[in-house]
C-alpha cells in the first residue's frame, strides 16, 4: 500500500516536471516561428523547416509521456490494504472505507493477485524509460546541432564545461550526462521484468528489489527533467 501511494505521488511529481519542460518548449518555439533551419533525414539536408516546428515535435513526445503517467494513475487506483500476506485478514475492516480514505478508487479484487502484482512498478518503470528515451533523442539532436560540424545552436556557458588541456573547447557535458542516464533507466525496467518473469504466483523475497529499481529511476528521470528544463 505504501509503495503504491509512493508511485502515485511520484507520478504526479514527474507530470509536473514534464509540464514545466513542455511549457518551456512552447515558449522557445513561440520565439522561433520564423527561424528557418535545415530539416534532416539521414542527417543530410532535406527540407527547410521552422525551428519552432522542430521543437514542437519533442513537445508531442513529452505529451505522450505525460499521458502514460496519467494512464498509470488510473491502473494503480486500487487499494491493496487488507489483503495481508496472502488471503486477507481476520480483522473486521471495511476495505471500501479504507480505500476511500487513502485516496484509491476501490479495493483490489483478489488477494493472491494483489500480493504478487508488480505491474504498477513495471508500468512506472516503462513510462520512465520511454520518457528518458525521448530526452536522450533530444539531447543527441542538440549535441549534433551544437557541434563544430553543424554550428546551428549555442548554449549559455553555464551549461557547458571546458577541457582540462584545450581551453578553446566548450563541451555539452550536461546533455551527454542526460543521454547516459537513459541506459540506467532502461536497465531498471529490464531488471524488474527479469525478477518477475520467473516467479510463481504470490509473494517471494525477490520482489523486495522493486523499491530500489523504481526509486532510482524516479530520481534519475526527475533530475534529467529539471536539468533539461534549465
Amino acid at each position: 500500500t505504501d509503495f503504491k501511494l509512493w508511485v502515485k505521488d511520484s507520478s504526479l511529481v514527474l507530470i509536473n516536471e514534464l509540464n514545466s519542460l513542455m511549457k518551456n518548449l512552447i515558449n522557445k518555439a513561440d520565439k522561433n516561428v520564423g527561424t528557418v533551419m535545415p530539416g534532416f533525414t539521414h542527417l543530410k539536408n532535406a527540407q527547410p523547416v521552422s525551428f519552432a516546428h522542430y521543437l514542437l515535435a519533442y513537445y508531442e513526445m513529452l505529451k505522450r509521456d505525460k499521458q502514460r503517467f496519467h494512464n498509470n494513475l488510473e491502473l494503480i487506483n486500487e487499494s491493496p490494504l487488507g489483503v495481508a500476506a496472502l488471503s486477507g485478514t481476520s480483522y473486521n475492516i471495511d476495505r471500501n472505507f479504507t480505500s476511500q480514505k487513502l485516496g484509491f478508487k476501490k479495493p483490489t479484487n483478489n488477494s493472491i493477485d494483489t500480493v504478487s502484482d508488480r505491474d504498477f512498478a513495471i508500468d512506472f518503470l516503462y513510462a520512465c524509460a520511454v520518457c528518458a528515451m525521448h530526452l536522450s533523442r533530444l539531447a543527441e539532436d542538440l549535441i549534433i546541432l551544437n557541434s563544430d560540424a553543424y554550428q546551428l545552436i549555442s548554449f549559455n556557458d553555464k551549461m557547458l564545461t571546458g577541457s582540462s588541456i584545450m581551453p578553446q573547447k566548450k563541451n555539452p557535458d550536461t546533455l551527454e550526462f542526460l543521454r547516459g542516464k537513459t541506459g540506467s533507466i532502461f536497465g531498471n525496467l529490464f531488471s524488474m521484468l527479469t525478477i518477475v518473469k520467473g516467479l510463481p504466483i504470490s509473494y517471494f523475497k525477490d520482489l523486495q528489489d522493486d523499491k530500489d529499481l523504481v526509486f532510482r529511476s524516479f530520481d534519475n528521470l526527475k533530475n534529467c527533467l529539471i536539468i533539461f528544463d534549465e
